[in-house]
């Protein structure tokens, strides 16, 4: 899949998720939310109601007029029927209302039923024992009172919201006013929020996905930059770093840019070493086998010389070797060809091909340790490294000494450690051994090598993700180690 379709994807899964959850709350809490104003507003108009009828109650004048003639109800109750009958011209948030919708229930003290605004209707309450609903008989009680019933118990779209208020006279209980509002004049304002919250989700996901598009676009287009700068480097050919994109995609950029700059410069010393040492090759060979037909002739002195001769082109042609052989390791990034490796066998291969090597010094050559010791690596590379290591051994040993390649093995690695009996490493140059070319005289005649080998077995260490050291071992002699991980 395309990154960009990716990334926008990613980016309108989050935004998207959240907008509606956050949408979908919000239309929850919608109708509880206009359920609750609508009771604050009932508690205040019962308690208002409470203390507009309270005289007329607490004298009996609810009971004593004829209830069946409108005429001769009470001033309380008159006027909730006038404003009953009120046409109302309001236009609230869009919707419009006509008539005043409340039902008021008035009771005595004993929560009987002393005047219904419902009048005729077939659900007047009136002389009826309300004592036993919620909202009157909690504020008998004296507590709040408040109750949800369907006036239809079938449609639960007839809910009515109750809240009642005791009605007091002198410090005195003398009754309790009940307002009773029906859910569904509610309905239109809850639809309405829950309308206008829905669109507006609409809206910031639109406005999200647009935003979505345009980051995407930029970030895939400061990407598509970058690819092409590295695209155009790895063919060869010449580009400026992209600038622009963000500090993150600029810095990475200009990493790339140096990054090529050290490649070239190393491939271009690379490529001149390799022709080098190849156009080398053929004088150093044609120059060795001179001095061998020089060293053969009965000249005395000369036959000196020749050897001298040899002894150097021999020296040359190893750093030749060498030289190649490391730039080529230095090249990879992981071993060519690994395979599972015992560390015996391995110690083993390297002494098998230096015994005759050995035996001009009468050295003997020792294995022990963790011989069945696991590792996975390239074969000829850690034979290359290991063999270096005890060379190194050998040519700094003294004569009839040894030299002790022990293994050592434990949950994570294998260590090679090669020890030899000479006279150690001086410490000025314990820091520099790993240079390349640096070399110490051997003690048997002030020789140096090609100042190569440990170069070499560092890069072989770190190919395998592991590290070699050398230092000066307790009791004398110089112990080099080569550490790789052990097979799982």
């Amino acid at each position: 899949m395309n990154i960009a379709i990716r990334l926008f994807a990613g980016y309108f899964l989050i935004v998207g998720l959240a907008a509606w959850f956050v949408v979908n709350i919000f239309a929850k809490e919608v109708e509880p939310g206009v359920r609750q104003a609508t009771e604050d507003t009932l508690v205040d108009t019962a308690n208002v109601f409470a203390e507009l009828v309270a005289g007329e109650l607490a004298s009996g004048g609810m009971n004593d007029r004829d209830r069946r003639k409108p005429g001769d109800r009470g001033a309380f109750a008159a006027g909730i029927e006038r404003a009953l009958a009120r046409r109302v011209a309001a236009r609230i948030y869009d919707v419009d209302k006509t008539r005043v919708e409340l039902r008021v229930l008035l009771t005595d003290a004993r929560g009987t039923v002393v005047y219904d605004s419902a009048g005729d209707s077939a659900s007047n309450a009136l002389g009826a024992d309300y004592s036993q609903w919620r909202d009157i008989a909690r504020v008998l009680r004296g507590e709040y009172g408040a109750r949800s019933t369907r006036a239809d118990p079938d449609d639960p779209q007839s809910s009515v919201m109750y809240v009642a208020a005791p009605v007091m006279h002198e410090a005195r209980l003398v009754g309790v006013v009940s307002v009773a509002k029906p859910a569904n004049s509610l309905q239109p304002y809850a639809d309405r929020a829950r309308e206008r919250m829905r669109r507006a989700g609409f809206w910031l996901l639109l406005a999200s996905g647009l935003t979505g598009v345009a980051f995407t676009l930029w970030l895939t287009w400061s990407l598509n930059r970058l690819r092409n700068y590295a695209c155009t480097v790895a063919a060869g050919g010449r580009a400026l770093p992209p600038t622009g994109g963000g500090r993150q995609l600029s810095e990475l950029a200009r990493a790339l840019a140096e990054m090529r700059a050290r490649l070239d410069g190393k491939q271009y010393v690379e490529h001149y070493v390799q022709s080098l040492a190849h156009e080398m090759k053929s004088p150093l060979t044609a120059i060795r086998a001179s001095a061998e037909l020089l060293a053969a002739q009965p000249l005395g002195e000369a036959g000196r010389f020749a050897g001298h001769i040899d002894e150097q082109a021999e020296r040359l042609q190893q750093t030749i070797e060498r030289m190649l052989l490391l730039a080529r390791i230095e090249q990879l990034q992981a071993p060519e060809g690994i395979a599972r490796i015992a560390a015996g066998e391995l110690a083993d291969e390297v002494v098998a091909g230096r015994r005759a090597q050995a035996a001009d010094k009468r050295l003997e050559l020792a294995v022990a340790g963790a011989r069945e010791a696991l590792l996975d690596g390239d074969r000829y590379l850690l034979r290359q490294a290991l063999a270096n290591l005890v060379d190194n051994a050998i040519d700094f040993s003294p004569t009839g000494a040894s030299v002790n390649i022990d293994i050592v093995a434990d949950t994570g690695s294998v260590r090679f450690a090669v020890r030899d009996a000479g006279p150690g490493v001086p410490d000025f140059a314990l820091p520099r051994l790993f240079e390349r070319f640096y070399s110490l005289p051997r003690p048997d005649g002030g020789r140096k090598s090609t100042g190569l080998g440990l170069a070499f077995v560092r890069e072989v260490a770190r190919l395998h993700g592991g590290e070699a050291s050398v230092c000066n071992a307790p009791g004398g002699g110089a112990l080099a180690a080569l550490t790789l991980p052990r097979a799982g």
